[in-house]
């Protein structure tokens, strides 16, 4: 058991250097976004999801298998999932040359979010 929390504290420094790029990189996008209230609730929004689901995927491996802890864990990775998919996929489409390109951005963040659905809770 000592040696399975060692293998999941052996790399603190790896995710503390990751959430420190990631911190100052959305600090640089708000930044840069020059006041511009939609694109700074964007940043705001996908540090907080992506901070939420960095925590639930944390959650679940911490957690013995089949513990409620580890559902309750699993169930709320989908959702944050989705909403980082689809709002990227917002601001990808936004910036697409024609409307087919969107259409395929839009369908490929569908399938995405539909297919991680179908692995997480149909064949889970």
């Amino acid at each position: 058991m000592a040696d399975n929390r060692d293998r999941l504290a052996a790399p603190a420094w790896a995710t503390t250097a990751g959430l420190g790029f990631l911190t100052l990189n959305s600090g640089l996008a708000i930044y840069r976004a020059d006041g511009d209230p939609g694109s700074i609730l964007f940043v705001v929004g996908s540090y907080a999801a992506l901070l939420l689901l960095f925590r639930c995927l944390r959650d679940y491996e911490r957690a013995p298998p089949g513990s409620p802890a580890r559902e309750r864990a699993r169930r709320a990775v989908w959702p944050l999932t989705a909403l980082l998919t689809l709002g990227f996929a917002w601001k990808v489409a936004a910036v697409m040359p024609s409307a087919a390109a969107a259409a395929v951005v839009w369908g490929l963040a569908v399938a995405t979010t539909a297919g991680g659905f179908f692995a997480l809770f149909v064949r889970a």
